[in-house]
C-alpha cells in the first residue's frame, strides 16, 4: 500500500504562481502601493521608484 501526501498550499502563493511575471510585478507594485499609501513618500516618489524598477527588470530580459 503506498502512502498518500498530502501538501498544503498557501493560496496566496497559488495565485501569484500562476500570474505571468509582468503581472507579478504589478501586483507587487500595487501591494507596495498600499503599504507605503500612509507614509510620507509622495505618489511621485513611488512611481519614479516603479518606474526605475521596471527599468531594470525589463532590460535584463532583452
Amino acid at each position: 500500500m503506498s502512502k498518500t501526501t498530502t501538501e498544503k498550499i498557501d493560496p496566496e502563493n497559488y495565485i501569484l504562481a500562476v500570474l505571468s511575471p509582468e503581472d507579478r510585478l504589478d501586483a507587487a507594485f500595487k501591494i507596495a502601493r498600499e503599504a507605503f499609501r500612509k507614509t510620507k513618500l509622495t505618489m511621485k516618489d513611488i512611481e519614479k521608484a516603479v518606474k526605475s524598477i521596471r527599468r531594470k527588470t525589463y532590460e535584463e530580459k532583452k
